[in-house]
């Protein structure tokens, strides 16, 4: 039974890969307008600016939108071959990442297969990062990499930038 229920979630995932390569411009159910550079899936809202203790662990709530009539998988995809959503701050930023903290997905099924649960985030959703800085000031472009997809398809996984300047006192 176990064995039919992967070779199911694996033809789910190829299929949804064929149907992607095949219509890289799709449009999401919900939603007329394309996907462009100036409508992307996800959205980096805030904060723009924090200021921390410098040395100290603290954390920071990054607030995120996924455009509607999509669905990003959540940072623990119930499937191994699904992309996780993951943050990340990038070495020598003056910011060290210690841990991030994602809100549980949505469990969500396709159309296509009503069975099988995806683990997805929908609207707007908040990652929980602690964070060291260094003393000073710091334009962190922290990114977060994900892959956005609407009922019937899946777009390339992308990574935006999510901007924050650390102030470390």
């Amino acid at each position: 039974m176990i064995a039919g229920k992967t070779q199911i979630s694996i033809a789910i995932a190829a299929t949804l890969v064929f149907a992607s390569a095949l219509a890289p411009s799709q449009r999401p159910l919900f939603d007329d307008a394309p996907r462009t550079a100036s409508k992307p899936a996800v959205v980096f809202l805030y904060p723009e600016q924090v200021t921390v203790p410098a040395g100290k662990p603290t954390t920071i709530a990054l607030h995120f939108r996924v455009a509607p009539g999509l669905h990003i998988n959540s940072h623990t995809p119930i499937e191994k071959e699904l992309i996780p959503a993951t943050f990340s701050i990038p070495a020598g930023s003056g910011v060290r990442l210690v841990s991030a903290v994602y809100p549980p997905g949505t469990d969500f099924a396709l159309p296509i297969d009503p069975t099988t649960k995806l683990s997805v985030y929908f609207g707007d959703f908040t990652i929980q990062a602690r964070i060291v800085a260094a003393p000073g000031n710091h334009l962190v472009e922290s990114t977060l990499r994900y892959q956005a997809c609407d009922n019937n398809a899946c777009m390339p996984p992308k990574t935006i930038i999510a901007a924050i300047d650390v102030i470390g006192k």
